[in-house]
């Protein structure tokens, strides 16, 4: 059997579990790099998937808890478009991608990893990007450590 090592991934299993919602606990946190956090709002942030699917997988979270889409207000909606607009624009000069996923899962069954806090992800994808790793190792294959991320994304974002 064939082994992939990702040694930095054990922080995930190893550290200890924060009590309360991690998207709370995560904007209350003072130093934006230590989070991944891109871009603050009035009603939203732009932070950095931990765990991405690819490389520069970017998450616009609801600053308050929002549990479905007929939650947000009008200004958090057109807040929320400027954000991901921005996010998408980030995402496209600095990766290049043939193109993105965007979306929202509601509820777990729908495979949000945190319900209850509204969030869309930001994927960038390319043609080809989906091998057998993903496939039949269900592993995937991020071809950039998450600090080379949040350097290349945040150098956008500074740029305002």
């Amino acid at each position: 059997m064939d082994k992939v090592y990702a040694p930095w991934r054990s922080e995930y299993f190893t550290k200890p579990k924060g009590s309360g919602c991690l998207f709370c606990n995560v904007q209350n946190e003072k130093e934006d790099a230590r989070v991944g956090i891109l871009e603050r709002g009035q009603h939203w942030f732009i932070i950095l998937n931990t765990f991405p699917y690819t490389s520069g997988h970017i998450m616009v979270v609801a600053n308050r808890h929002i549990d479905t889409l007929g939650e947000i207000n009008e200004d958090e909606g057109v807040e929320l478009i400027r954000m991901i607009a921005k996010a998408e624009h980030a995402v496209d000069s600095v990766y290049n991608p043939d193109g993105l996923n965007v979306g929202v899962n509601r509820g777990s069954a729908a495979g949000a990893g945190i319900t209850g806090h509204l969030h869309f992800h930001i994927v960038p994808r390319w043609v080809g990007d989906t091998n057998f790793m993903t496939s039949i190792a269900e592993t995937r294959v991020i071809s950039e450590e998450l600090n080379s991320s949040y350097t290349n994304l945040k150098s956008f974002f500074n740029k305002k």
